[in-house]
């Protein structure tokens, strides 16, 4: 995430870390700067930074932010339709990654510029290349829905609950609760339709399919988690919680008889 920050009387910045550029560094207080706009597009935040130093009457940079980070970018990243891939192994990913935050790593699915939660993410699902050790690898759709999911985070408000063994509040919100809510500002609930959730929920079944036939674990994720989501807003659209869908199922099997046969539980009949 980008930050347009205003110092009154001082200067208009960009950051990704407003903590450690304007508090740490510059000494300013929270309480004496105010964020103008926070943004996953660095070319806007970029066009109006200059905009805004210009209209304040403050020193206007002579390169925008956007040139400013590409310029000390050194990682040339290959993008392709499916996968994402670095010019340098495993072992070195982490490191690199952590030198070139502030890259812009978008693919088709969505627009992503990297942090330290991409960097870390990466770190952990990045693949060695079949074609070179020296490369590793990352798929575009996985990565696009770690970015949704955290983009979505930030911008939800948490749940206070009381934690009784520490005797102090947390942050804790549900899975199912994000989706919820994600889907509540995307308009979902307003405008959908059950039935189209429902058709929906076939496409990510046969994405499942697929990935199952091709042994793909990357892609096997993804569309359980797809079809979580689409259920997840079946149920909501239906007057429903797909919490409580889950435990109606449960109470329903956790007493149920039967055998395995041909590798599926097939429940005991009466």
């Amino acid at each position: 995430m980008y930050y347009l920050y205003h110092i009154p009387g001082k200067k208009i910045g960009v950051t990704r870390d407003l903590s450690n550029r304007v508090t740490k560094q510059q000494g300013y207080a929270s309480d004496e700067y105010e964020v103008l706009l926070s943004t996953e597009d660095i070319d806007n935040v970029s066009s109006k930074e200059l905009e805004l130093q210009k209209s304040y009457g403050y020193k206007v940079d002579r390169q925008s932010y956007k040139n400013l980070i590409n310029k000390n970018n050194q990682m040339k990243v290959n993008v392709t339709a499916q996968t994402t891939t670095f010019p340098v192994p495993l072992n070195k990913l982490k490191g690199n990654l952590l030198d070139n935050k502030g890259m812009d790593l978008s693919n088709s699915f969505r627009s992503i510029i990297l942090d330290e939660d991409i960097t870390e993410f990466i770190t952990k699902n990045a693949r060695t290349s079949m074609f070179n050790d020296n490369r590793c690898f990352i798929y575009n759709k996985t990565l696009a829905n770690f970015a949704e999911d955290l983009a979505n985070s930030q911008t939800v408000p948490k749940t206070i609950m009381f934690d009784k063994k520490k005797k102090k509040k947390k942050n804790k919100q549900s899975i199912f609760e994000l989706i919820r809510s994600w889907a509540s500002n995307k308009g979902i609930y307003k405008s959908g339709d059950s039935k189209t959730q429902y058709i929906k929920l076939m496409e990510e079944a046969g994405e499942l399919a697929e990935a199952l036939l091709k042994n793909d674990e990357p892609e096997v994720i993804d569309a359980i988690g797809d079809m979580v989501v689409v259920l997840t807003n079946l149920a909501k659209l239906r007057g429903h919680n797909i919490e409580d869908c889950v435990w109606s199922a449960y109470d329903v099997i956790k007493s149920r008889q039967g055998e395995m046969i041909n590798g599926t539980f097939v429940k005991e009949t009466l």
